[in-house]
């Protein structure tokens, strides 16, 4: 499914299907005005992970697959490459929640995740391979690109145009979008949505744990804010 313009905003995009958006969804697919080729503004973090060319790749890639526009903020404002950096140092990056023994084969995807690599190796090996890639199709480096060019490429990506060894296109591309996708709705307990701004955004309650006064004002809108879980204990 090739990037599109003609879809509805993002914020009608997203009530409609909530955390679980379909790939490429959130990319150039959603209508926002023309950005500057620089992000948005994150806290101040130091990846523990990525090199310093590999963090202004991941900060440059995740601005574009989600962008701030006059409907709410991106992914970068969220500190969404925060989130993903620190997931590579969890049980999720080292892959131990995966099935991580082999054979490695080709097989259909309805089989699921079939490649030897770990999200740290989708990462480690994916972006210097895509770099080059993109250094040889465009003639600049990924963050040297404006965000059309930079849209541009990852659609690219996304369709396995650009072929990268030893992690295919399509794999690293889909780990950003899920990625990102994942740390732009998490708790912010985790690092990402800052100020739980994409729940306020799309109307989610959060952690909040007792409904029971709710459950019978059908189509009554609910009137409190979200609440992180790091908050239940105050």
């Amino acid at each position: 499914m090739p990037l599109s313009t003609s879809v509805p905003s993002r914020r009608s995009f997203l009530l409609g299907t909530a955390a679980f958006v379909p790939a490429v969804a959130l990319t150039g697919g959603l209508q926002r005005p023309a950005l500057a080729a620089n992000p948005g503004t994150m806290l101040p973090y130091t990846p523990t992970f990525f090199t310093p060319d590999e963090w202004a790749f991941v900060v440059a890639f995740v601005d574009r697959l989600i962008p701030s526009d006059a409907e709410g903020p991106g992914a970068v404002e969220l500190d969404v490459p925060a989130f993903i950096d620190r997931q590579m140092g969890q049980p999720y990056g080292y892959g131990k929640l995966w099935y991580m023994h082999g054979p490695f084969r080709p097989a259909p995807a309805t089989l699921g995740y079939q490649l030897e690599f770990t999200p740290r190796d989708i990462y480690r090996k994916g972006i210097p391979a895509a770099d080059q890639a993109i250094r040889e199709a465009f003639g600049k480096r990924f963050v040297d690109l404006d965000p059309a060019g930079r849209d541009q490429a990852i659609t690219r990506l996304q369709e396995g145009e650009l072929k990268l060894s030893p992690v295919p296109a399509q794999t690293l591309f889909g780990e950003f979008l899920k990625n990102t996708q994942e740390g732009y709705f998490s708790d912010p307990i985790h690092g990402g949505n800052r100020d739980m701004a994409a729940w306020k955004m799309i109307g989610f309650p959060g952690a909040r744990a007792d409904f029971t006064d709710w459950v019978d004002r059908y189509g009554a809108k609910y009137p409190f804010g979200p609440v992180s879980i790091k908050d239940l204990g105050a």
